[in-house]
């Protein structure tokens, strides 16, 4: 039990960390990740407005055909391509990047990158 509250710790101390130097605003909205084992989720937010842009999640109807399963890396690219999409529709060219408590690694970071090919300025 111990060691699942140093985890948590971390955790939260990552989340403050990241969180207190960004702002999304009208101009340059937030790209906020969230993941879990199953799914990983996306979503652009203006915090000024306190309004969700754009999302995209490997849950969505549209997505699910696409992904067979939601927790790995080619999940994550398929869900950075559609947000980068879905994004520039809504007229949003550059984002700041949220990871929230996760590291930059793995599904994470394939996610970015794969925003990033896609047309997304971080």
């Amino acid at each position: 039990m111990d060691h699942q509250k140093a985890i948590d710790k971390q955790r939260q101390r990552r989340r403050f960390r990241v969180r207190k130097r960004l702002r999304g605003t009208a101009d340059r909205p937030r790209l906020c990740i969230t993941r879990s084992h199953r799914n990983i989720l996306a979503q652009v937010i203006d915090d000024i407005a306190g309004k969700t842009l754009v999302s995209a999640s490997t849950s969505d109807k549209d997505l699910a055909p696409k992904v067979k399963y939601g927790g790995n890396a080619e999940a994550a690219e398929v869900v950075g391509k559609t947000i980068a999409d879905r994004a520039a529709q809504a007229g949003v060219q550059r984002v700041c990047f949220d990871r929230g408590s996760s590291k930059y690694h793995g599904r994470v970071a394939a996610l970015a990158n794969a925003a990033r090919e896609a047309g997304l300025q971080f």
